[in-house]
Formats: C-alpha cells, structure tokens, sequence
C-alpha cells in the first residue's frame, strides 16, 4: 500500500532499509569529518580548567535551541537565572526540564544499554509527568502554517511498541555501520514511530546525545547540536518527510553528519574562548580580592554565569561573610554585577555569559 500524508503509517519499515547502501563514499567522508571534529572537540574539553561549565552550560544551551525547535522560546540568560530555583516562566521551565532529562538519560546509560524505556524516562522528564506510549488514535501532524496534512505516526499501542523494540534492535545491533550513521538513521525512526503523545523531538534530540555518549563519542553530554538544526530548521523537517516519502536516506543521513561537524567544531572554538575568558577574569579577581588566589572560587565562577552566595560559601568552605565580600569586591571591581531575583541576590559574570551565548 502505497504511503499517504493523511493515513496511519502502520507498515513503517524496521531497520536496516531494505535495498539501500546508508554509507556510500560521500557518507563515509562525512563521517570521517564529523569524527575528526569530535575527536577534536574531546582534547579541547580536556584543556579547560573547569570542565564543568560545558557540562553544566552545554546542556542548557541545548536546552534552549531545541525547545525553540518546537516554538518554546526562552532565552539563555533566563535559563541561567533560574537553573537552580527551577523557576521562571512556562517557557523557561519547559526548557529546564530538558537540560534535567538530558542528565536523566545520561546517569540512566551509565548502568543500562539505551533503550525504549530510557526514551520514556527522558519524555516522562521532559513534560513533567509519567509518559507512556500513545494509545488514543488521530494523532496528525500539520504543516504549522498551511495547516496542511503532513505526516500520520503509526497507531495502536502494541504496534507501537513493537515498532520501538525493533527499533532497540538496531540501535544495538552488532555490525560495522558507524555509530554516527546509526545515530542519523535510528533519529528517523524514532521521529516516525512518534510514540508519544507529545514531546517526540525533543526526546529524539537527546536519544542523540545518548547514541553518541554510549559509542564512546562523546564522554558527556557536551555536544551543543540544536543550534546546527535550528540554523536549517526547514531542512531538518523536509528530510525527515523525504526519507517517508523517498526514501531519501542519503539526503538525510549527511545533513545529521553535517550537523554534528557543524556543531562539534563550533563546540570546540567556543571552549578556546571560554579558556581565554577565564585567564582574563582569574588574572583580575587575584587583584581585586583574596578570594581570586582561591581555585575553588574561581572555578564556581565558571561553572556557570549565575553564582549564589551561599554557593561559594558551600564550595570554598568559608563563611556567607567571607563569600559575600568576595563576590561584592569582583562586583566592585567590574568582573561581576548583582541582580536580585526574588528574595535572593545573583552574581552575573556577563563576560562568560556573552561567551557561552553567541554564536562561533
């Protein structure tokens, strides 16, 4: 039965494609540059004094650019403010609970292999409430401004799950397909099979960073990938339909390599930045106070741009009074400014913000 936009795609293939090549010569370069970008990406992580704030800013970066994917927009200094009181608006809660599932994928494939039950886990984090796959029919996905028909997942719950075991089967399958082109491959498949009710993006888009991370790619989640998909957003949906319509495997499998070249070296440039940021500001905080010979206070400074009081006072093993006038003499002398949020008082470290933040 040939496919349509407006029916259930219940005959949705398994993987491996029958009858295609998903690592002809173009693929096989791509996949060599994406490699070299990340191996790249991996000894730049290694040179930062602090390696925490990719692991701690990464994730939120990437938090904000694929909740924007979806239309929840926020911003990345309201992530920051709110990353530990978990506050602020819908949009920047929305937001933040994306950074949590991304942590809650990763600490889950620490001590299990990837599975449909780790994509439930992620989505459950994600929307802030139990998920389980789709039960109820009718689930349409439109063209936001045409309104036009573009895609029907597959329905039934069994179905469904059968789809997301089959679909375990080949992100675990032992061959010699590289780990990115499964990555790529295993991202079509699962944005087909749709199977949750809502939040199926966003949870693909970690599953990503899981992929990667479970290979031996990545050692933490610190690959920033939603800029590079937000920057071809239109791309991004259209293959994926092509791939349904065409079988356009090829078309979309170098658009992800190309993705995570793109954002593997911009990862990497942004770390060179970041450690050039740091010297600066460690060479002038060791003028402005005592707490800027303290490597512990320094490296709370670049954990993030938003640090608290009692943060330092906790990390550096000092009195609230002790921490207070710290950060008060870094305000004083320019490398930090104070902003009261709520009944508390932030510390911002605008230069290391303005890094993370723009575009490489």
């Amino acid at each position: 039965m040939p496919w349509s936009p407006e029916a259930p795609f219940n005959d949705l293939p398994p993987l491996p494609p029958d009858g295609v090549d998903l690592e002809p010569k173009p693929v096989l370069k791509a996949t060599v540059e994406a490699r070299t970008a990340l191996a790249t990406l991996s000894q730049a992580g290694q040179l930062l004094p602090n390696p925490n704030i990719l692991i701690h800013a990464v994730p939120l970066l990437e938090a904000q650019a694929s909740s924007e994917i979806e239309n929840i927009v926020t911003t990345a200094d309201e992530l920051f403010k709110h990353v530990e009181s978990g506050g602020g608006d819908h949009a920047t809660k929305e937001a933040l609970r994306y950074r949590s599932a991304i942590f809650a994928g990763v600490e889950a494939i620490r001590s299990r292999p990837l599975t449909a039950g780790t994509a439930a886990r992620v989505c459950s984090v994600l929307q802030g409430r139990e998920m389980d796959v789709r039960a109820v029919p009718g689930t349409r996905i439109a063209n936001p401004a045409t309104r036009e028909i573009v895609y029907a997942p597959p329905e039934g719950a069994d179905l469904i799950r059968e789809k997301l075991t089959a679909w375990e089967r080949f992100v675990h399958a032992e061959d010699d397909l590289d780990p990115l082109v499964r990555m790529a491959v295993a991202h079509y498949q699962f944005e087909a099979i749709h199977p949750f009710h809502d939040g199926n993006g966003r949870t693909g888009r970690v599953l990503n960073i899981l992929m990667l991370i479970e290979a031996g790619l990545l050692r933490d989640p610190i690959l920033y990938l939603s800029r590079a998909i937000i920057a071809r957003k239109n791309d991004y949906y259209r293959l994926l339909r092509a791939v349904t319509a065409e079988d356009a495997w090829i078309d979309w499998i170098l658009y992800m390599l190309e993705v995570v070249r793109e954002s593997a070296t911009s990862t990497t440039t942004k770390i060179g930045s970041i450690r050039i940021c740091q010297e600066h500001i460690a060479e002038r905080a060791r003028a402005a106070t005592p707490g800027g010979r303290n490597a512990q206070f320094l490296g709370v400074l670049f954990e993030q741009p938003y640090c608290r009081i009692s943060t330092v006072a906790a990390r550096c093993d000092v009195s609230r009074q002790t921490a207070s006038s710290w950060l008060h003499a870094l305000v004083a002398a320019g490398l930090l400014s104070d902003v009261k949020v709520g009944r508390e008082i932030l510390f911002v470290n605008h230069e290391l913000l303005d890094v993370l933040t723009r575009p490489e």
